[in-house]
């Protein structure tokens, strides 16, 4: 009866030209029920303009290019060529407007991208003026309608300011009158005496200028090298008094008053530890020490690519990446990503780095950043929780997020083994279960009063603390309304062939 149940079903499929695994579906669509029900205390999203104590810590960056991101419109591709990777590829603001649901739906709060200046390079490392909008992109009209636009889904906008090595044709360098503005060139650059006070309040002005035409959640001060603290501070002091809620931060290091601190070092300790198993993950809380949250990132856009590093050891990329964005998304810190590590984009030098985005790859991993960055927006321990580690041993990572509301563990096995952590009621607490969001897997005490959590080789598993009330009420209801809801789907389906099998042989 059942296999004549199930043959049936799946000649309906068929007939109406759609292949359903049922299986599949059943897992799916519980596995969602049950994470609403995991859920209920967690608290829900705010955009930073409506949550004046919102702090950075609490955000996630996107980090993107748009020439190489997506090409929305073809009024702006003269003098384009997406065969020359060197040249501008068509990217523009009507592209991010057409991909916001793509960058929404990651979980992403800030979308980083870039400088956005008049340039002669694709990536606007040769900008021409720090007023005028590069024309490849769009209009100004176009950038404001991008940042209202992102706005409305709880997506702050950033753009990068560079305070040096701008091009030769830049405006301030073609004037004479500017002459003594300029220190030096090197590399067809021109660079800044950032210690000209004339410079300094231009610079100030210019970026406030910029922040006050255009309503941008945030901005990266980048080429700051030979900038002293004092004018730095000087220039974010400014930005901050001319928009309230607005994020200053750099892609370098410095002892300035940025939100969120960056080491050269830690696209690199981050990429050495996940791009093999059973790696030496010491390092793993160097970048987490200072009083500031820092940027975590396993590259950046100016690095090779994860990717690349992660082939070299002849390791698979996208289970590499796996691991490196359970971990990031989890630990305390800023995560910025950059576009097209979703896609397990490759490279090893600019402009290979900087390829144009494949919307058509596989989405597998972009799925998991959806799964894994929806448990960490949902939930204001998962962002600013206590931090604690428990184990941390060459790739081996047990760490807790902890509040008066809640308690998460987290476990990355970063290793070729499958590994077991014995968790006592003295840190988890008296009474409790593990609850697996990702895999669903639940952990009682036992026999010998602690909580064995056993992880495969290769996986993240992020655990909810709670109460342990026996059977999961929530889910077997949850599972109960999936079974009767496919029951009654299958009846009214043989009910329709029955009539339809009557219909033909009265014919």
């Amino acid at each position: 009866m059942t296999i004549l149940f199930g043959k049936m079903t799946m000649d309906w499929f068929e007939r109406e030209g759609k292949k359903v695994k049922f299986k599949k579906w059943i897992s799916a669509t519980a596995a969602s029920l049950l994470l609403a029900t995991s859920l209920v205390s967690a608290t829900p999203v705010a955009h930073a303009d409506e949550a004046p104590t919102r702090t950075i810590a609490e955000e996630s960056i996107y980090d993107l290019l748009v020439d190489r991101f997506f090409n929305g419109s073809g009024t702006n591709d003269f003098d384009t060529n997406t065969q020359d990777p060197t040249k501008f590829a068509g990217g523009d603001f009507a592209g991010l407007q057409d991909k916001l649901k793509f960058i929404g739906e990651m979980g992403f709060t800030i979308a980083s991208i870039g400088p956005i200046f008049a340039t002669e390079k694709y990536d606007g490392s040769m900008p021409t003026s720090y007023s005028t909008i590069e024309r490849h992109y769009g209009t100004a009209e176009e950038f404001q309608s991008v940042i209202e636009t992102y706005r409305a889904k709880n997506v702050s906008i950033m753009v990068d300011f560079p305070l040096n090595n701008v091009s030769p044709n830049h405006e301030w360098a073609k004037d004479p009158a500017k002459k003594d503005w300029i220190a030096s060139t090197n590399n067809g650059q021109v660079q800044w005496d950032l210690t000209n006070k004339d410079v300094q309040e231009a610079l100030i002005k210019s970026a406030t200028d910029f922040v006050s035409t255009y309503d941008v959640g945030g901005m990266r001060l980048t080429n700051i090298a030979g900038a002293d603290t004092g004018f730095i501070n000087e220039m974010i002091k400014a930005l901050k008094d001319s928009k309230k809620s607005f994020y200053v931060i750099s892609n370098e290091e410095s002892d300035a008053n940025f939100d969120a601190s960056i080491s050269p070092a830690t696209a690199d300790i981050y990429r050495n530890i996940f791009k093999n198993v059973d790696m030496d993950s010491s390092k793993l809380m160097e970048p987490l020490t200072g009083e500031k949250p820092t940027q975590i990132m396993v590259d950046s856009l100016e690095t090779r690519r994860f990717t690349f590093d992660s082939a070299a050891e002849n390791m698979f990329p996208p289970t590499r990446l796996k691991m490196a964005m359970g971990a990031l998304f989890m630990m305390p810190g800023v995560p910025v990503v950059q576009y097209g590590t979703e896609i397990a984009m490759n490279g090893e030098t600019k402009p290979d780095t900087h390829q144009i985005f494949n919307f058509k790859t596989d989405d597998e991993l972009i799925e998991y950043i959806k799964n894994v960055q929806s448990l960490r927006n949902k939930s204001e321990t998962l962002r600013n929780g206590d931090f604690e580690v428990i184990t941390n041993e060459n790739g081996l990572l047990v760490f807790t997020r902890t509040s008066d509301k809640e308690k998460w563990v987290i476990m990355v096995n970063n290793t070729s083994k499958t590994q077991r952590v014995d968790l006592t009621p003295a840190q988890i607490g008296e009474g409790k279960m593990l609850n697996g969001i990702l895999h669903e897997e639940k952990v009682r005490i036992n026999e010998k009063d602690v909580y064995p959590v056993i992880l495969d080789r290769e996986m993240v598993e992020i655990y909810q603390v709670r109460d342990d009330e026996g059977l999961n009420v929530p889910y077997m209801v949850a599972l109960g309304l999936v079974w009767v809801i496919f029951i009654g789907f299958v009846v009214v389906i043989i009910r329709r062939g029955k009539v339809r099998r009557k219909e033909q042989g009265a014919q």
